[in-house]
């Protein structure tokens, strides 16, 4: 009896012992990307799954081995930093490139060739989808993706690899994004930068606040919608209906755009703007921060310019073709400016940039685009952001300048103008104003919500080499300890976080991954604007020879010259002897970004802004106040 009850007491432990040795949780393979160089995963069976290797250049069951033909290119191809290297170095030699056009033409042919082949065109992934289907490529109210989300179920968040928990949101924006200490853009990055950025990317950039992310209301491109409105109905608002030209309002003798009471469209927070500056705006959202009336302003005057112009052209032509026309005018205007002014910034390269369309013509390139999620995410460049915008002798908060448009106004555009182009932008690794930080904090919880993939494997997508460490990662021994703590393995970095805080690229404002994924984003979208397909890109397209070589000729300065007047400085670098003086100023309490989204405001900061506030900015006196930088910038 006793011999029988041990035996079972035995066998139970026994059955227990196996039971939980052979409890291993189970989960989808594909948690741990086992498929190398882009092959798609499957998840086949229990622990079984399938890589397709199709158009990768490599075989075998994780894709692991090379074709003999991969093999040679891959001998063959420089590496992307060995590209930059002498992109942005030896102007002796690039002088000689710039200088023929032959030479310019192939070798920007070159680099739109290596950098559009980089995005998926079309996608076969949207929203939080993991496969393709017809209804996915079909919707076009939401953003499309690079690479296909972290598949559900994984024993982490971002797979296999980090912490089963994220790190808090606020509390890793609070730590390593907020800014300390303003520090100017070593690039000598202008305020009039991140002007430009804002009002150009926020006609492709909507996210649907209700819906939330993936969902979006607006077009995938260049429509300059955020000039003329997403819909007919604003449009036709928004137009005077003679001559094809917009409405306006003359303040001060200058002519902006106009106000609510002369068109009837639906702006955000218009109750909250003194009347007498309710402007009238292709954007709904743009009349809450005066920054974003700059470039709606030029550029009201530049339709209105180019209509004249167009008419002198055409004197048969009726209003709707003379709108028509000076809308892909200036449609054909930003791409210029975008290309040779905004991305050559970006870019840091002594190579000379070309918007030139027939460079594609016959080339695979599709003529439609879509917008990423990650194109969204990478594009959050709020440090470029000061704690104060300058206007003349004065400086004000961001938060002063919120729902208050009368010191850019009454202080005239010409001076707003020459004012930003000679004040610093922010270094993006010192961090960000106070007043962004909501933001930020609500694109991690989107990146979250949207299982992106981690840093590293867009890496690996870009042909970049994966960081092995934090400390490989960024050159802040404080912000690599952070960030292993919260993270543990550098394959669990969000890419979102890896974006903001990778190290500096020389000669760049980013670290190399957000520049090398942004860049094909950006002249993909460009490049595949229908205005450069061969049916649209000719003469008659654009009311004539003339009409065509305002697109051709434009530059930024041409752009602020000869619409504003007494032709101020309009630059994205700031002009040389232009010094930064350490401002000690700060607005910890700021919290623009959070009235802007429509968030509660906490018990610290529930007071209105102080629409009147504005100070004194005087460089002499804050040189004597604190430390003039001395480093070359």
């Amino acid at each position: 009896m006793l011999v029988a009850l041990k035996t079972t007491l035995l066998l139970f432990g026994l059955a227990c012992f196996v039971g939980l040795s052979g409890s291993t949780e189970s989960y989808n393979p594909c948690c741990s990307y086992p498929c190398e160089n882009l092959g798609v995963c499957s998840w086949k069976l229990a622990e079984k799954y399938e890589c397709d290797c199709t158009g990768t250049g490599y075989y075998g069951k994780n894709c692991q081995t090379p074709y003999m033909s991969t093999r040679i290119t891959n001998w063959i191809k420089p590496s992307k930093e060995t590209v930059f290297h002498l992109t942005i170095n030896y102007p002796w030699f690039w002088a000689i490139f710039n200088n023929i056009p032959a030479l310019r033409k192939w070798f920007m042919k070159t680099v739109l060739k290596m950098r559009i082949g980089v995005v998926p065109d079309p996608s076969p992934y949207r929203g939080k989808g993991h496969y393709p289907s017809w209804e996915a490529y079909n919707n076009n109210s939401q953003y499309v993706r690079t690479l296909p989300p972290v598949p559900e179920g994984c024993p982490t968040p971002m797979g296999v690899k980090g912490p089963k928990v994220l790190p808090d949101a606020r509390a890793l924006v609070e730590k390593f994004y907020a800014r300390k200490k303003f520090v100017p853009c070593q690039e000598r990055t202008s305020v009039m930068f991140p002007y430009f950025a804002q009002h150009f990317t926020h006609q492709f950039f909507k996210t649907d606040w209700v819906k939330g992310m993936p969902f979006q209301w607006g077009d995938h491109g260049v429509d300059m919608s955020q000039v003329y409105g997403h819909d007919l109905d604003r449009q036709h608002e928004l137009r005077s209906h003679k001559d094809g030209k917009l409405k306006y309002s003359v303040i001060n003798g200058e002519v902006w755009p106009p106000l609510i009471t002369e068109a009837n469209v639906t702006m955000c927070a218009s109750d909250r703007i003194d009347p007498k500056y309710r402007f009238a705006l292709g954007h709904p959202t743009f009349g809450m921060l005066p920054p974003l009336l700059v470039f709606s302003t030029i550029w009201l005057r530049e339709h209105n310019r180019v209509c004249d112009i167009l008419l002198e052209e055409n004197p048969l032509w009726d209003d709707e073709r003379i709108f028509q026309a000076a809308r892909l005018i200036l449609i054909g205007e930003t791409i210029k400016i975008v290309i040779e002014d905004y991305v050559q910034h970006l870019s840091g390269f002594t190579f000379k940039l070309l918007y030139d369309p027939t460079l594609m013509h016959g080339e695979h390139i599709s003529y439609m685009n879509q917008i990423h999620i990650e194109f969204d995410m990478l594009y959050h460049w709020h440090a470029l952001v000061p704690d104060y915008i300058e206007v003349g002798d004065k400086a004000y908060k961001l938060r002063n300048l919120l729902f208050n448009p009368k010191p850019f106004v009454e202080g005239g555009l010409s001076q707003v103008v020459e004012s930003s182009s000679h004040q610093f932008a922010g270094k993006v690794q010192a961090g960000q104003g106070y007043g962004t930080l909501q933001v930020a904090i609500e694109t991690l919880k989107d990146s979250r919500l949207m299982r992106l993939q981690p840093f590293n494997h867009y890496r690996k997508k870009l042909g970049l080499k994966p960081y092995t460490s934090f400390e490989d990662f960024t050159d802040d021994k404080e912000l690599a300890a952070g960030l292993k703590e919260m993270y543990g393995d550098i394959d669990a970095l969000e890419m979102y976080v890896g974006f903001m805080l990778e190290k500096k690229r020389q000669k760049q404002l980013f670290g190399s991954t957000l520049t090398e994924l942004g860049a094909p984003y950006s002249l993909k979208g460009l490049l595949a604007n229908p205005i450069g397909s061969p049916p649209w890109w000719k003469p008659s397209t654009f009311g004539g020879e003339r009409g065509f070589n305002i697109i051709k000729t434009t530059t930024l300065k041409d752009l602020v010259c000869r619409n504003l007047v007494g032709c101020p400085t309009g630059v994205f670098v700031v002009p040389p002897g232009t010094k930064h003086y350490t401002d000690p100023r700060n607005s910890p309490k700021d919290n623009t970004s959070k009235i802007l989204m429509g968030l509660q405001f906490d018990a610290q900061t529930s007071e209105n802004p102080d629409h009147g506030y504005e100070e004194k900015y005087d460089a002499k006196k804050e040189m004597g106040k604190s430390a003039e930088i001395k480093t070359e910038l």
